[in-house]
């Protein structure tokens, strides 16, 4: 019995798909893809003898019936997210439902966009003696977040932070930060569309990203990425790891003794 392939496409570049998911995406004879983010032109390229379903405008019931009905035929299906679906996917709903069915499935993953924005940036968001933390979360809206889980709780941390959905509400996002313990000088950036042709990016500072946001005119598919890290590419780094220190020894090799 043919199963149903979860597959992370990417953050928006075409080439970022895994080797896997496009191969599965070229074996495909039924494609279920998030139209309102994933590229149409990656389908064009991987799949174009599928059949395809836009599902930005199905519901649950819908998606999991195309795909259902799929596999019932015999038939090859792919439900391709856009990023990693494993970041705000909604598959677990999915997955649930094809459990119901008896239907089998694998989750492929994909690069999501908080690494395409770190790679924009070209900036690592693990520094030594500045984060070893990456905090991935987003400010609530039409979908709560626990309170535990609020911005100015998890801002308590100082860790690197990446905010998914909120650049609408980019106010808001550096209001509740500042309830943490960054400041109106912590950095801060914002990537839209990462990886995509169109790529906008802004950086500056708790105190002045909010107005550049709005100047801009960015609403919607932006990541927020806010932290000490951010200050390496301009003063310098605090520290290095020891991974590639002479004098440092581990399993591969053996330390230089002065």
């Amino acid at each position: 019995m043919n199963i149903v392939h979860f597959i992370g496409a990417g953050p928006g570049d075409a080439e970022l798909i895994t080797v896997k998911g496009a191969r599965l995406l070229k074996e495909a004879d039924v494609v279920v893809y998030a139209g309102s983010l994933v590229d149409r032109e990656l389908v064009r390229t991987y799949a174009a003898d599928a059949v395809v379903y836009d599902s930005a405008g199905m519901s649950l019931s819908e998606t999991t019936a195309a795909l259902a009905q799929a596999v019932a035929d015999g038939k090859r299906a792919v439900r391709l997210h856009t990023g990693d679906p494993s970041i705000y996917g909604a598959i677990q709903e999915q997955m649930a439902e094809l459990d119901r069915l008896g239907i089998g499935y694998e989750v492929v993953p994909g690069v999501t966009s908080a690494f395409a924005a770190a790679a924009t940036l070209k900036q690592e968001l693990t520094l030594p003696e500045v984060s070893q933390t990456v905090i991935i979360t987003r400010l609530a809206g039409r979908t709560p977040v626990p309170e535990r889980e609020s911005l100015r709780e998890l801002a308590k941390s100082g860790a690197t932070m990446v905010i998914y959905l909120s650049v609408a509400m980019i106010e808001s996002v550096v209001a509740e930060l500042l309830l943490g313990a960054y400041s109106p000088a912590t950095p801060a950036a914002v990537v839209a569309r990462a990886s995509w042709p169109d790529e906008e990016v802004l950086e500056g500072t708790l105190a002045d990203i909010g107005a550049q946001v709005t100047a801009a005119g960015i609403g919607k598919q932006a990541l927020i990425i806010v932290g000490d890290v951010l200050k390496a590419r301009r003063e310098g780094l605090s520290a290095v790891s020891r991974l590639y220190d002479a004098e440092f020894t581990h399993g591969c090799r053996d330390g230089i003794v002065t």
